[in-house]
């Protein structure tokens, strides 16, 4: 696979389709299974409430990788991700309910970084429940 968007025609600024993506107490025990993180802050409301947290909460690595299929459904490759860090700000809080939490990701292209490598850096924004969730989420994307 290769990037779908051209570097050529992508301009600082250029805003990226936003996308939402909903968490249930049901997708926290389906990626404790199969990342192997089953620590019971993440699907065990006594034990998240004994500790201090409000809730249940969903896996930041979750939470990032969420936050991520924003750029890489945009560029068409998860492979143009070249580079990808954030900071974790706040937590996403699940409730037990048939809502659950939502990830509101948006994200825009901050920089063209480096015309032979084709790169360029995109900003995130991932909120949930009005509040960000990810700080500094920053990728480098090589583009077509």
């Amino acid at each position: 696979m290769t990037a779908k968007i051209s570097y050529d025609e992508v301009e600082v600024g250029t805003e990226l389709p936003a996308q939402s993506f909903p968490v249930s107490r049901a997708t926290l025990v389906r990626y404790a299974g199969a990342s192997g993180d089953f620590n019971p802050i993440h699907w065990n409301e006594k034990f998240a409430k004994e500790v201090g947290l409000p809730d249940v909460i969903a896996h930041g690595m979750f939470t990032m990788a969420e936050a991520i299929r924003v750029v890489t459904d945009w560029a068409g490759d998860p492979g143009a991700v070249a580079e990808y860090g954030v900071r974790f700000t706040k937590p996403v809080v699940v409730p037990n309910d048939e809502t659950g939490a939502l990830i509101e990701v948006s994200a825009k292209v901050a920089a063209k970084l480096d015309d032979d490598d084709r790169t360029v850096r995109v900003d995130l924004t991932a909120m949930s429940a009005g509040q960000k969730v990810l700080g500094m989420s920053r990728a480098v994307v090589r583009l077509a």
